[in-house]
């Protein structure tokens, strides 16, 4: 929802000047450096915000220059009066790294929902941790626990924390995809009280990102993680092993984030592994490609519930390669495999239907749906 535009009539009449259609360049460039004489705090602030989006390009970059480095009297001046939501939005995204600006301006009582979001979806640690302390926000806004949990910079202890905040109250998270499995992933950690420093889980989560940055730019653009020794038979590609064995140290729950944020090296780990709540949370990861999917579907290495998800999608359905591999992929549920056959070309029902490595069930849905085309 768009936050409403700034209603000019408000401003006082010099202000309304400044910024008018036909004021003089050289009024506002002088504005757009601060320099406005008789102006309140607020209404200087106003004026700025709105340099900031003037069509001269000049004005516009001087303006929000100057609004991101108001003097102190100013910023000072500004906070104690109520401001309009649509210069709280703007002068929140120029303060965007000044912790003690923000956190006057989040407790303001006409600020959009959507500042507050933005600032969770990028802002820095300092900040996620801000916007984490207002728990009753959170729980009547829940986009806001979406943003700061897809959001790296947020503590992984944070994450814990407003993931069992919304679990406890009831509170569904439709925007993390796999919030049935973060939901589980938290149920048996330990959840704790904010601290002003990162605890042990927050670091090792850091440290996970570096290392899996670093594996990343390692490895060629199509080179695999997974190196076929022999038919049905793979091992790691050694570049990966690290990555691999930080992985196994992590708690579920820093597993399935990693698996919602992490790397494609990463996702394509966890989506194998024996926990079902990890694997499946990589699964619905939406850093996942097609090219992925497509990969994960011929997997024999992956469990049922994986490809369940996967054929679950109509987004992954819409490629004829995810549908085929999920039809050639044993462990692929046979419904699921039986309900895929009308979708495939000719030449592949042929072959399918005397494929020794499909199952005797999908064989002869092939034959049939063949006779069924031929008829």
């Amino acid at each position: 929802m768009a936050i409403p535009p700034l209603d000019l009539g408000t401003l006082p009449v010099p202000a309304q000047r400044i910024v008018a259609p036909d004021a003089q360049p050289r009024m506002k460039q002088m504005a757009a450096k601060g320099v406005v004489p008789g102006l309140r705090p607020e209404a200087i602030v106003a004026v700025l915000a709105l340099l900031s989006e003037d069509p001269d390009a000049a004005i516009a970059s001087e303006a929000a220059n100057t609004l991101a480095n108001l003097p102190p009297p100013v910023i000072t001046g500004a906070l104690a009066a109520d401001l309009d939501p649509w210069v709280i939005d703007r002068m929140a995204g120029a303060q965007r790294e000044n912790r003690e600006v923000l956190a006057k301006l989040f407790v303001m009582p006409r600020i959009s929902i959507d500042t507050v979001e933005t600032a969770a979806r990028s802002g820095s640690e300092p900040v996620t941790e801000l916007i984490a302390t207002n728990e009753q926000r959170l729980l009547d806004h829940p986009q806001l626990i979406a943003a700061l949990y897809m959001n790296k910079a947020t503590r992984m202890s944070t994450a814990d924390r407003i993931v069992e905040l919304a679990s406890r109250n009831g509170v569904t998270v439709s925007g993390i995809p796999a919030w049935r499995e973060v939901v589980t992933a938290v149920q048996d950690e330990l959840i704790c009280e904010p601290s002003d420093e990162p605890l042990p889980d927050d670091q090792l989560f850091y440290e996970q990102e570096a290392l899996a940055e670093e594996v990343a730019a390692t490895l060629a653009p199509d080179e695999e993680i997974f190196v076929e020794v022999e038919p049905g038979k793979e091992e790691l590609n050694q570049q990966v092993k690290s990555l691999a064995m930080r992985l196994g140290e992590m708690s579920v729950s820093q597993r399935v984030r990693r698996a919602m944020l992490g790397t494609k090296e990463e996702r394509m780990l966890l989506v194998r592994e024996q926990n079902k709540v990890v694997a499946s949370a990589a699964a619905r990861s939406p850093l996942m490609q097609e090219s992925d999917i497509a990969m994960v579907a011929k997997n024999r290495n992956v469990s049922e519930e994986v490809l369940r998800i996967i054929g679950a999608s109509p987004i992954w359905l819409k490629s004829y390669t995810v549908k085929k591999s999920l039809i050639e992929n044993a462990k692929t549920p046979v419904a699921l495999a039986s309900s895929l056959i009308p979708h495939m070309r000719e030449s592949d029902l042929k072959r399918l239907s005397t494929d020794k490595n499909v199952s005797s069930a999908i064989q002869l849905a092939a034959k049939r749906h063949l006779q069924r085309r031929d008829k």
